[in-house]
């Protein structure tokens, strides 16, 4: 190992091996990352699900650049500036109708946490204070932080952390190989398992119970797509018993399903809806909860000088971050991105399913500008067949993203199709070789 490499700590990395062979990326541009050898990398995976509009894009570089030079910070608490007002205003526009109220955080762990404590403080400052139970969904990633891991059902993200916050309970996930496997767009089968929800009501009574959370597009656990129907009767249940549904966007919003948001594709509006990545196309950290009008209402009681919702972050609605995110959104809207999804979904779906038949493949999943193709662990080896096809599409110039034994893929929404055609090829080698 390089003396060099040693103190940093890397997050959610191999880090023993990687320290071995570093990966080092030191440019990008467009649809591309270069090495610090030189070699250029066909970016997969936008990033990390982030860089939505491409890399190094000339107005979102401006526009930090020059926000740098006239106002650095500006505290958040009593205190703002006017781009904090204009983002939330161009978000608010874009939104699912009636969600045009936005509360900025700084990552999509901070802005899940945030939409959490939203819930419960809603049904207390509304009169229903038993209302503090928490309803995530298994195979479900919100964050890192406590409540993101406590609502969220990925083992490796829980096991190592105690006993997390009470007051959990989990419905059943979406994946069913046996009746779905190779579904091209959303599953035909799966949307009674919305009805789990009523299971846990009956255990926990609906009095209890604020909010449930969920992604509408499963990404960091590998892709798990919604089943036709599963989303709206999820949304009926909770109407039902008056119980909040947040959508978990972090991954899904900003057009990777062909629309602004998952819950416009899909046709559902959720009460809270969280956001990150996409929203400054990763080039500054930040994140936001978009609430319904009724919801923020219900905080503005009391006397006045008084703070409504006791939460926030130091770098809430941070200069350089609006400033990003503005010009995000400019670049979205001048290049048609938030839609382009859809209208390379069929080229892109075809592409994908291409693989289907290849030894070890045994699913295929796609939406919008999103995929994943599932692979056979190896025999007491879990994970280890996804992660050397990582290694292998790494050499061969294409960034990949792997989680458990599935492969994902999210590129850049800038994509053209013979770039598809280059990732889908490289990952179709990788995954002969390795037969």
């Amino acid at each position: 190992m390089k003396p060099e490499l040693d103190a940093y700590w890397m997050p959610f990395t191999a880090s023993r091996q990687f320290k071995k062979a570093p990966r080092l990326l030191a440019k990008s541009s467009g649809m591309h990352y270069w090495d610090d050898q030189g070699r250029q990398i066909l970016d997969g995976v936008a990033g990390l699900w982030c860089v939505n509009a491409g890399h190094a894009r000339p107005k979102i570089v401006k526009a930090i650049q020059e926000q740098a030079a006239e106002l650095d910070f500006a505290p958040p608490f009593n205190m703002a500036h006017p781009k904090a007002f204009e983002l939330a205003d161009k978000v608010a526009k874009i939104a699912p109708p009636g969600m045009n109220k936005v509360f900025f955080t700084n990552s999509g762990s901070e802005s899940v946490e945030t939409a959490l404590k939203m819930a419960i403080a809603y049904h207390r400052a509304r009169g229903e204070g038993t209302r503090t139970r928490l309803i995530g969904r298994e195979r479900g990633y919100h964050g890192v932080n406590f409540g993101g891991i406590s609502v969220g059902g990925m083992v490796g993200n829980r096991k190592m952390f105690g006993t997390l916050l009470t007051g959990v309970d989990h419905i059943r996930h979406t994946h069913d190989l046996s009746r779905n496997a190779f579904s091209v767009g959303q599953p035909e089968h799966g949307a009674e398992l919305a009805d789990d929800l009523e299971r846990l009501v009956a255990l926990h009574d609906a009095s209890t119970i604020a909010a449930v959370i969920v992604e509408p597009i499963a990404g960091s656990t590998g892709v798990l797509l919604p089943p036709k129907g599963y989303l709206q009767r999820l949304r009926e249940i909770c109407d039902k018993h008056g119980i909040l549904l947040i959508f978990d966007e972090v991954i899904t919003g900003f057009g990777r399903t062909g629309s602004p948001f998952g819950a416009t594709t899909f046709g559902v509006t959720p009460d809270l809806m969280t956001v990150a990545k996409g929203i400054t196309n990763g080039c500054v950290p930040m994140g936001a909860v978009l609430a319904k009008q009724s919801i923020h209402d219900v905080f503005m009681n009391g006397p006045e000088h008084l703070i409504e919702f006791p939460h926030g972050y130091t770098y809430s609605s941070h200069p350089l971050a609006c400033a990003a995110g503005l010009a995000t959104l400019e670049t979205y809207a001048d290049e048609g991105l938030l839609t382009r999804a859809s209208q390379l979904q069929g080229y892109f779906g075809e592409a994908v399913h291409s693989l289907k038949g290849l030894p070890n493949v045994i699913d295929i999943r796609n939406f919008g500008l999103v995929g994943a193709v599932e692979l056979t662990p190896l025999p007491g080896e879990p994970g280890k067949r996804a992660f050397n096809l990582f290694l292998d599409c790494y050499d061969k110039g294409v960034l990949l993203r792997v989680t458990g034994d599935i492969v994902a893929i999210s590129p850049p929404l800038i994509i053209e199709r013979e770039q598809i055609d280059e990732i889908v090829d490289t990952l179709r080698g990788a995954i002969q070789r390795a037969a």
